[in-house]
């Protein structure tokens, strides 16, 4: 049974840092792809950031220079640092693997 218990969301004001994690478990994390998806309330769910087993990154336009996904295999761990926060990244964030989503954990950033 795969368990992704995603940690770190909470309030910050605008231009500030928050850095979410995702623990992993019932899955070989070292050879699955992590994701990280958003959805603000009224939109859909979309991909923030995606870090392959080696490691390549992939960012949607709208975080690329202000958010950073990392992984450390040996904690089973995948990370989201973000940087430079606007109002607009105020969402709840998912730690996904193929298949698999983790429950959710709300980011709100002020003005």
């Amino acid at each position: 049974q795969v368990q992704l218990v995603e940690s770190g969301g909470g309030s910050v004001q605008a231009g500030g840092s928050l850095r979410l994690s995702c623990a992993a478990s019932g899955i070989i994390f070292d050879l699955n792809t992590m994701s990280w998806y958003r959805q603000a309330p009224g939109t859909e769910r979309e991909l923030v950031a995606t870090i392959t087993d080696r490691s390549s990154t992939h960012y949607a336009d709208s975080v690329k220079g202000r958010f950073t996904i990392s992984r450390d295999n040996a904690k089973r761990t995948v990370y989201l640092q973000m940087n430079s926060l606007k109002p607009e990244d105020t969402a709840v964030y998912y730690c996904v693997a193929p298949g698999s989503w983790g429950q959710g954990i709300q980011v709100t950033v002020s003005s």
